[in-house]
């Protein structure tokens, strides 16, 4: 684990809340110098700290107001068959988080859809049609409590 002092703290801080921030607007929020800024953040994205600035997309102004927890059974454990499970997942735009999992599923993805006739044409005619899926147990997000790409520092 990298060494951080309380400057590069608040440099990830004021990051995870807006990316696009200059060296110079970064600078003034955390107290230090342009040039002091651009380097500490090069020196966060050199060790792998810090990751490819994204713009982050609203999804109920897509129209994917639909949020889906899915738990999965895979037909086997063999690892060419959650090999070809996980290739899947990532081909699939609609599930946005996948997971392995300890306990009685083997996977958790977290899927969007438009409404839920939307969901269930996924379910029935791509997810379950999977030769490496065993099982699928659906819960439906009536409300987001909670949502940050946020780490603590």
């Amino acid at each position: 684990m990298a060494e951080l002092d309380a400057i590069d703290r608040r440099i990830l801080e004021q990051l995870q809340m807006d990316a696009s921030l200059s060296s110079a607007e970064l600078a003034e929020r955390v107290g230090s110098s342009a040039a002091s800024c651009w380097r500490r953040v090069k020196s966060l994205e050199a060790v792998g700290i810090l990751g490819p600035a994204v713009r982050l997309l609203r999804p109920e102004a897509l129209g994917r107001s639909v949020n889906v927890l899915c738990n999965i059974r895979v037909s086997s454990h063999a690892r060419d068959v959650r090999g070809a499970f996980e290739v899947f997942v990532r081909e699939r735009r609609e599930i946005i988080e996948c997971y392995s999992m300890s306990g009685d599923w083997d996977y958790l993805l977290r899927i969007v859809a438009l409404d839920v006739a939307d969901y269930e044409r996924f379910l029935m005619r791509v997810l379950l049609e999977h030769p490496s899926v065993g099982g699928a147990s659906s819960h439906f997000a009536l409300s987001q409590t909670k949502y940050t790409t946020a780490l603590p520092v």
